[in-house]
């Protein structure tokens, strides 16, 4: 292409000389789509939707045109955070609002949402992954959790919002000491559950105040240049990898209705939609996830609601005549059409927003507020599913073992920062031929900030590793048979008694999860406390959850199972996939993680029990460990531990990172 175009001549250009099969007009959306997906690790994995089979002049073509849209995006100006909440309150005035809701979620309520859904980060500077942000005629205020106390305090502006903590300062109490009586607080009932509505209303309540659910969103209004909704490629998961077919599986939910009494149900989470139907996508960052809605009825006929642009022709002929596509705008007139016939239609109370609930219920259905009923058998790996996983395990544990290798040489000669670890760890993972994304953004964290939980580094934040310190990474892959999620903490040098007891601390609430047995029927929450003792007895703590549930192939951050002090009523079954990782963290200095993934398998010797099964392979660091805090049965633990790990991974990596991995797991 001439570099003397301006980016739209050079569009013109490309949809004249590529001759696509669509209007100047769409082919200019579909790029507008696509730059607002993520770039992923196979960005030009969306010429199959336009030009399938094209040639390399073609795909050159196209990439160069998607690449002009994009930097027009780059190019935009934002203006400061005040003008953004000046620009929402105006917007507030208008409709009559005394406030309005904005909560870290999609319409699916996911935790990774597309460009499009970052509403945090664009009202308040705020990156993490959850959270909420509540706008006033007078003040505003953000609510986090644990994980994002310090990332809050060094991203949002005090002097705009006031700063609280999600589970000690709930917005509940906020909301009733705000609102004055007579006021309206609005909320957009797309990204918000009846549970959480119900919850606003009656703290609205309390101040003599109501909670109105607004068809146009305040905030979307004020945010000129929101980008559209994202067109990524879906593509078929095989059932090699899903253990299951799609028809098998639409069987499963068609017996769970039937035997319930339920006519349909509405699939309202992007995992469940990608379960269910066994298909992948790429609209959200780090997670394969098709953005759109699903019906199933009692019979396990399924309408599937989303972009059909989306669509490659592999995914086309694999949902053939067994599932019907249809554009999102159907998805209204089909609940419209459950509710003529008086159905009974239950809506995930977690997943969906109360706009379907009210949708349903205005047009004469009945809705029920219960789990999806896909949630517990995607959570309950199949065994295909378990032996996917174990494989995965063990070639990503080959890439971490081969980074650590390098990190032992590299990082004690002082100089090497976050950014440049963080990259050379992606690119042992890169070689493996079932790799297809990082199930997240790796956390590459230096000193002070492993303290961070959620810590990102950035070209701003980058910091050289201290030698003579700990350094914290925290990664994953997605793989076609598995996903991971794995934390070392490494000793650089020689570290500080100090350091080595927390470590040590830590290492044995992990060795004490894991090597847990279990009563069927028991719940994460039952279990959470056991990692934490050995911190407890010293007066020490962590701020989040200790196990979180894992998918396959899915999001490294899966439901409804999970270890924490939060209440959770689903017990751990047979097949999850839950992560364990315990840590410490002390502000300003260090942070300390040891997270292996684990599923939950039958206890032989003990007939009725659960235990864990350990599948994360690679070296827990010995130099950070103090071994006189350490019991015979935890040492014993660890050694067992490393030759597994030393026998599995030597036979994959090179014969200088085999060397190192002899001494790395040696027994103590």
């Amino acid at each position: 292409m001439n570099e003397s175009e301006t980016g739209a001549q050079q569009i013109a250009s490309a949809h004249q000389k590529l001759k696509i099969n669509m209007s100047l007009m769409e082919f200019e959306q579909f790029l507008d789509g696509s730059v607002a997906a993520p770039d992923g690790e196979r960005p030009d994995d969306w010429i199959a939707l336009l030009a399938p089979g094209a040639d390399e002049a073609t795909r050159r073509g196209l990439s160069a045109a998607l690449a002009s849209r994009a930097d027009d995006v780059k190019r935009q100006v934002r203006p400061p955070i005040w003008v953004r909440l000046a620009a929402v309150r105006k917007e507030l005035a208008a409709q009559g609002l005394a406030g309005f809701l904005v909560p870290r979620a999609d319409e699916h309520q996911g935790e990774y949402v597309p460009k499009r859904a970052e509403r945090l980060a664009w009202i308040a500077n705020f990156t993490g992954s959850a959270g909420l942000v509540i706008v006033l005629k007078d003040k505003a205020a953000i609510f986090v959790d644990g994980r994002y106390t310090i990332q809050v305090r060094e991203q949002v502006d005090a002097q705009l919002f006031e700063i609280r903590h999600l589970i000690n300062e709930p917005p509940e109490a906020w909301i009733a000491a705000n609102l004055k009586k007579g006021e309206v607080l609005g909320f957009d009932p797309w990204l918000t559950t009846p549970d959480a509505a119900q919850r606003y209303r009656e703290a609205a309540r309390k101040a003599g105040a109501e909670l109105k659910a607004v068809d146009r969103n305040p905030l979307d209004a004020a945010w000129t240049d929101q980008p559209p909704e994202p067109i990524a490629p879906i593509w078929p998961q095989a059932t090699q990898h899903a253990g299951l077919s799609a028809t098998e599986k639409r069987a499963l939910i068609a017996k769970k209705l039937k035997e319930k009494g339920q006519d349909a149900a509405v699939i309202s989470a992007p995992d469940s939609l990608a379960w269910l139907l066994n298909i992948r996508g790429g609209d959200v960052p780090r997670t394969p996830f098709a953005l759109g809605y699903a019906v199933i009825d009692k019979e396990g006929k399924v309408d599937l609601f989303l972009d059909p642009r989306k669509l490659t022709a592999e995914a086309r002929a694999h949902l053939g005549n067994e599932v019907a596509v249809q554009p999102k705008t159907g998805f209204l007139p089909a609940l419209d059409a459950l509710g003529k016939s008086g159905a009974t239609v239950v809506v995930d109370g977690m997943t969906a927003g109360v706009a379907i609930y009210d949708r349903l219920k205005a047009a004469g259905a009945k809705p029920a507020v219960g789990e999806d009923p896909c949630a517990l058998l995607k959570a309950c790996k199949n065994p295909v599913e378990v032996e996917g996983s174990r494989a995965a395990h063990r070639r990503d544990g080959a890439a971490v073992s081969q980074f650590l290798h390098w990190l032992s040489i590299e990082a004690p000669k002082g100089g090497l920062d976050e950014i440049a670890a963080a990259d050379k760890l992606a690119s042992f993972r890169r070689r493996n031929d079932l790799f297809r994304d990082f199930s997240f953004d790796t956390i590459s964290a230096a000193g002070p900030n492993g303290a961070i939980c959620h810590y990102k580094v950035t070209e701003q934040s980058n910091k050289p590793i201290p030698v003579n310190w700990l350094y914290l990474v925290d990664s994953g892959g997605q793989y076609l048979d598995g996903t991971t999620d794995i934390t070392r903490t490494i000793a650089v040098g020689a570290v500080s008694a100090e350091m080595k007891d927390r470590f040590t601390r830590v290492l044995k609430g992990h060795i004490a999860l894991g090597t847990t047995r279990f009563p069927r029927g028991t719940t994460g929450s039952a279990l959470d406390a056991i990692a934490r003792r050995p911190l407890w007895e010293v007066g020490l703590d962590y701020d989040h959850g200790t196990g979180h549930g894992v998918g396959s192939y899915l999001s490294v951050h899966e439901g409804p199972q999970r270890i924490s002090k939060m209440p959770n009523r689903v017990p751990l079954e047979v097949g999850m996939i839950v992560s364990n990782e315990p840590g410490y963290y002390k502000d300003g200095e260090y942070g300390i993680r040891i997270e292996n993934l684990v599923t939950v398998i039958e206890d032989k010797a003990h007939p009725g029990m659960l235990a864990f099964e350990t599948l994360t392979l690679a070296p827990i660091d010995l130099n950070a460990v103090d071994r006189s805090l350490l019991t015979a049965d935890e040492v014993a633990w660890l050694n067992a531990y490393h030759k597994r790990v030393r026998e599995t991974i030597t036979p994959l990596v090179d014969a200088k990172t085999a060397k190192w991995l002899e001494e790395a797991t040696r027994a103590i």
